[in-house]
C-alpha cells in the first residue's frame, strides 16, 4: 500500500472523509477534506501519522475542514557545548561593547553586559520553557556574538518539533517578548537613575524614545533644561536595546514572535496581510535592515503553517493577554536613532 492510501486510511479512522483536493503541486495546495472536527480524534491522528513519518495540519475550509500532510523531518542532535561556547563568546563581545560605551570603565562594561544578556536570555528562556510546557522539543538559547555597538545579534532557540495547538503557538509567541519586557523595565529604571545631563555633548546618536522610556525618564531621570541632554548610562542603553528587541520581535511578521501570535489568532490569509503591514511599519520607523530581513523571511517561507490544530478555539485568558501584548507593542514603538 502506498503512502497516499495509508494516509487516507488513517484519516478515515478518525474523521468522516469527504474527498481529496489535488492542487497545482504547491506545498499547501493538496489536502484531504473532512466533514467533522474533534480535538481528541485529531490528537489520535497525529500520533498514528507520526509513526508513519508524516505530520497533519488541520484548518477550517468553508463548512468543512482540510487536512494538509507534510513529511516528518529528521531532528538534529542538540549540542550543549555549542550553546556554552556561543554564550562565552557573547559575554566577551558585550563586555567589550560595554567597555566602549562606558568610556573605559570596567564596572560599566560589566553592568551593561549583565543587563543586556539578562534581557535577551530571559526572553529566550521564556520561549524554551513555554515550548517544554506544551511538549514541544526545543533547544536552549543560542547567543550570537557580533562586532556591533552592543556586541551581539541577540539569541534564538531552535524549535525541533511541530507546535500542537493554536494555544501553544500563542504561548510560544508571547512568552519571550513579555518576559524580556518585564526584565527591561527595572534595567531601564536603574540605568536612567544613574544617567547624567550635559550641555552640547559629543553624542554618538540621538533618538526619539518610545513611550515607555519617555514615562520612565520623566519619573527617575535627572532633570534637564532646554540646553541640556540626558547622557544615558550603559545600563539605560541596555534597557533601551531591550525595548527595541521587544518591539521588533512583536512585529506581526512571518515567523517572528509577533508573527506566531498573529497566526495563532488568524488564518493564513489574514496573517499574510498583517505581515505586510508589519513590514511597512518597520520601514516607516526606519529599521531598514530589519525590514529587509523580514521581507526575506516572509517570501522565502511564503506562508506560516500555524499549529498542527488550527481549529480549536482560543480561550478568553489568552485573548486578554493578546490585548496586553498589543499595549506593550505600542509602548515600545520607536524610530531608528539618528546620528547628530
Amino acid at each position: 500500500m502506498d503512502d497516499f492510501h495509508l494516509i487516507e486510511q488513517s484519516i478515515s479512522h478518525y474523521f468522516p472523509l469527504i474527498g481529496f483536493y489535488n492542487g497545482d503541486g504547491g506545498k499547501d495546495s493538496s489536502y484531504f477534506i473532512v466533514g467533522d472536527y474533534n480535538p481528541h480524534s485529531f490528537q489520535g491522528l497525529v500520533k498514528e501519522l507520526d509513526e508513519q513519518g508524516f505530520i497533519p495540519f488541520i484548518n477550517p475550509e468553508g463548512n468543512h475542514y482540510k487536512i494538509n500532510i507534510a513529511k516528518k523531518g529528521e531532528k538534529g542532535k542538540s549540542r550543549i557545548h555549542i550553546n556554552l561556547l556561543l554564550l562565552l563568546a557573547t559575554i566577551s563581545t558585550t563586555l567589550f561593547a560595554g567597555y566602549i560605551l562606558g568610556e573605559g570603565d570596567m564596572w560599566k562594561a560589566v553592568a551593561f553586559a549583565i543587563a543586556l544578556l539578562g534581557i535577551i536570555g530571559t526572553h529566550e528562556l521564556a520561549h524554551f520553557f513555554a515550548a517544554r510546557r506544551h511538549g514541544v522539543d526545543a533547544t536552549l538559547p543560542y547567543f550570537i556574538p557580533a562586532p556591533t555597538m552592543i556586541g551581539t545579534f541577540g539569541a534564538l532557540i531552535n524549535v525541533k518539533s511541530p507546535i500542537p495547538t493554536r494555544r501553544a503557538l500563542f504561548d510560544l509567541g508571547y512568552s519571550g517578548p513579555l518576559a524580556g519586557f518585564i526584565v527591561a523595565i527595572p534595567v531601564l529604571l536603574i540605568g536612567l537613575k544613574f544617567s547624567t545631563v550635559a550641555i552640547n555633548p559629543d553624542a554618538a546618536m540621538v533618538f526619539i524614545p518610545p513611550l515607555i522610556m519617555q514615562l520612565f525618564t520623566y519619573l527617575v531621570a535627572p532633570a534637564a533644561t532646554a540646553e541640556q541632554v540626558i547622557m544615558l548610562h550603559p545600563v539605560a542603553f541596555a534597557g533601551w536595546v531591550g525595548i527595541i528587541i521587544t518591539m521588533l520581535n512583536l512585529m506581526p511578521v512571518a515567523f517572528l514572535d509577533g508573527g506566531h501570535i498573529s497566526r495563532s489568532l488568524f488564518g493564513q490569509k489574514i496573517h499574510g496581510f498583517v505581515s505586510i503591514l508589519g513590514i511597512m511599519v518597520t520601514i516607516i520607523l526606519g529599521w531598514y535592515v530589519m525590514a529587509a530581513l523580514m521581507i526575506f523571511i516572509l517570501f522565502m517561507n511564503r506562508s506560516h503553517p500555524g499549529a498542527l490544530d488550527n481549529v480549536a478555539p482560543m480561550d478568553r485568558n489568552r485573548k486578554i493577554i493578546a490585548v496586553v501584548i498589543l499595549i506593550i507593542f505600542i509602548l515600545c514603538l520607536s524610530p531608528v536613532p539618528m546620528t547628530p
